[in-house]
């Protein structure tokens, strides 16, 4: 998994008054769980815009003024109400032993049969929740949908993988098409059908019975 760097500077004061001043220099205060005692630090606000902003995933490496260094992900943002400025943002730490959680983007390849038949793509998860240590964490989960046609429903223990592990029951739908007014419905058989295979019609029966 791809990783970003934050520069940050530790903070003493963790006041209320320390914390506004922050903010009003365009610094976040920011926290780092996980370790023998959180450890308060604060960044510049545009520092975030990668992590943020993007629908990846991402490990992030806190570089510290003092010359420490801190792997970790994002725990959890908060942005200011009216402004949606972050105001705050709290980090866990992560070691290269220790398995962690996260959510990981879903993304699609191929041309789903059901789709050109009109059907409609449904993915109720955009993310998945996965369970590895930090090194056989991937960027993304990656769905091959060619093969659905409408009706077809992809579970997510078709996605099973050796790295890691999801944190989800069995009999979660991942996507799946759905039958839309404009869909067409087509069977495996008539996709074999040859163009010079012309069925009997009526006529041709009651001629037969004739002859």
């Amino acid at each position: 998994m791809k990783s970003i760097t934050i520069n940050g500077s530790q903070r003493e004061s963790v006041g209320k008054k320390a914390t506004k001043a922050l903010r009003n220099a365009g610094q976040v205060p920011c926290v780092i769980y996980g370790g023998d005692k959180p450890l308060h630090f604060s960044s510049p606000e545009l520092a975030f815009s990668k992590l943020v902003y993007t629908p990846n995933a991402h490990t992030v490496v806190i570089a510290l003024d003092n010359g420490e260094e801190y792997n970790a992900v994002m725990q959890d943002i908060q942005f200011h109400p009216v402004t949606d400025r972050i105001i705050h943002v709290d980090f866990y730490q992560i070691f290269d032993n220790k398995a962690i959680t996260m959510e990981i983007p879903v993304k699609t390849i191929g041309s789903s049969k059901g789709v050109m038949n009109g059907g409609n793509l449904r993915m109720p998860y955009r993310k998945l929740k996965v369970k590895a240590i930090p090194s056989k964490l991937p960027d993304f989960i990656e769905i091959d949908i060619t093969p659905l046609k409408i009706g077809s429903k992809f579970y997510i223990t078709e996605l099973e993988n050796e790295d890691y592990k999801f944190l989800h029951p069995d009999n979660t739908v991942v996507c799946q098409v759905r039958r839309s007014r404009l869909a067409v419905i087509v069977d495996d058989e008539d996709e074999e059908t040859e163009a010079g295979d012309v069925p009997a019609t009526e006529t041709d029966d009651v001629a037969a019975v004739k002859e």
